[in-house]
């Protein structure tokens, strides 16, 4: 902060200086070196848009909303090995320092509100993995929801949790200290991870936290942080130490869009480090045993083996034939993985991503002549006059319209590389969010029945 506060005190001395010696020095004599801040980067400018051709605004919104969608989008596509089974446990900060109101309405409430939202999207990116959640309060780490893959278990507790009053102090010794003993007993062939979400500025330890740091780097335990207030020495240690050297496993949030950005990007499998591949290979887990059950309906209620509930169906333990309510689950009796076919098709996605569509220019739009989207058949923008006109002049297209917001397509049309189809940005945003594979690219993977020898 010294550093920060001699910086900006030099402007001020300048400022006032040119404002005694002459008029418009003092603009032109301020330092430009300065380097932005995060917070400053993100702040859109609304008043440097330009109007369009026709005199009107709505073109650039509406590439400014493109180009917020598609930023969610971009990302690493190169396919790499992930743990698609992991074993995360969530720790939210309900300390003193949740009360305060800089995210509205209060961190703790949209805590909680992010918290039940980050538990579907897991569950939905990762339906074969376990999940659980702690909550650092007086000191003291309690347990508001056990190890499970049912996310109705969580967001109950979750629910549950909004009604509790922020107090005392965080702990994040005693919170590692826990989530380390519900992770030991896990299975190698999983990740292990701890997820917390920090919004005081102290730690109140017990004893050394160094001695946990390195219990959870020997039980292989990642450690993520997500800071609500400013960073702290101690937690971009822990980040560092438990992620082999990587700093980008430890952010903190500058507003509420950021939060809940951090938030969903955790729900990616991490990538398998090469100590885990070895690990993996010494423990011969090369092969899982799963169990596929079928459902049941039955005329009569009866009693469920994970809940001890009276139910007219279930699913039916492949190895032991105990009925369970939900799946994916652990079997209580035999401690069989039992997971749907679905749900290890959608795990898949993550190991070979789908590539991201690019931006389709005018000339590109003009030439291949689309028209409309080839997944939703929504009408696309026409080629426009001027820019027609400016094709064939020297200057080219680049001065026929002006350009949108960086990231969005100035044709509002983004194709696909591997089949060439143009579409909108709500199916760019569709497929690679929800369906993870690409439309036109699947309606072109089978031959067409005309094709195929004797019609059929």
């Amino acid at each position: 902060m010294a550093d920060s506060d001699h910086e900006y005190s030099n402007h001020s001395d300048e400022d006032d200086a040119g404002a005694l010696g002459g008029g418009g020095r003092s603009l032109a004599s301020r330092p430009k070196e300065r380097a932005q801040a995060r917070w400053e980067e993100t702040v859109n400018r609304n008043w440097e848009l330009q109007e369009g051709a026709d005199g009107s605004i709505e073109g650039v919104l509406g590439g400014l909303e493109e180009a917020s969608k598609r930023k969610r989008l971009l990302k690493d596509t190169t396919p790499l090995q992930r743990g698609i089974i992991r074993h995360t446990l969530l720790v939210l900060d309900q300390s003193d320092a949740m009360n305060e109101k800089d995210l509205r309405p209060t961190r703790h409430l949209l805590t909680i509100n992010y918290a039940i939202m980050f538990v579907r999207e897991f569950f939905e990116q990762n339906p074969i993995s376990q999940l659980g959640i702690l909550g650092m309060r007086e000191g003291l780490a309690k347990r508001l929801s056990d190890m499970s893959g049912n996310p109705n278990d969580h967001i109950t507790a979750l629910k549950a949790a909004r009604a509790t009053e922020p107090k005392g102090n965080p702990s994040l010794q005693n919170a590692l200290d826990m989530a380390r003993a519900a992770l030991h007993h896990t299975p190698s062939h999983g990740t292990r991870e701890v997820v917390i979400v920090l919004g005081a500025l102290l730690t109140s330890d017990p004893g050394d936290i160094h001695d946990t740091i390195k219990a959870c780097i020997r039980d292989k335990i990642r450690v993520r942080i997500i800071g609500l207030a400013a960073q702290m020495h101690i937690c971009a240690e822990i980040c560092r130490k438990t992620n082999a050297g990587d700093e980008t496993a430890y952010n903190v949030a500058v507003d509420e869009v950021d939060y809940k950005q951090q938030l969903m990007s955790i729900t990616t499998p991490p990538v398998l480090r090469a100590t885990d591949t070895e690990a993996q290979k010494q423990n011969q887990a090369a092969l899982l045993m799963m169990g596929f059950p079928s459902r049941i309906a039955e005329e009569r209620p009866t009693l469920c083996a994970c809940h001890g509930n009276l139910t007219r169906g279930g699913y039916l333990c492949s190895r032991c034939k105990a009925k369970v309510c939900n799946l994916p689950a652990t079997c209580p009796t035999c401690d069989l993985t039992l997971i749907l076919s679905t749900h290890l098709a959608r795990s898949y996605h993550h190991l070979f991503p789908l590539k991201n569509w690019v931006e389709v220019p005018w000339s590109r739009a003009q030439k291949k002549g689309s028209v409309q989207c080839f997944g939703c058949l929504s009408a696309f923008p026409a080629v426009p006059g001027e820019y027609q006109m400016a094709n064939r002049s020297e200057n080219g297209p680049a001065n026929a319209r002006t350009k949108r917001a960086e990231g969005a397509s100035e044709s509002s049309r983004y194709e696909c590389e591997t089949c060439g189809e143009h579409f909108c940005i709500d199916c760019d945003v569709f497929s690679h969010e929800v369906v993870h594979n690409c439309p036109g690219c699947q309606s072109r993977a089978h031959p067409d029945v005309a094709e195929m020898p004797n019609g059929g």
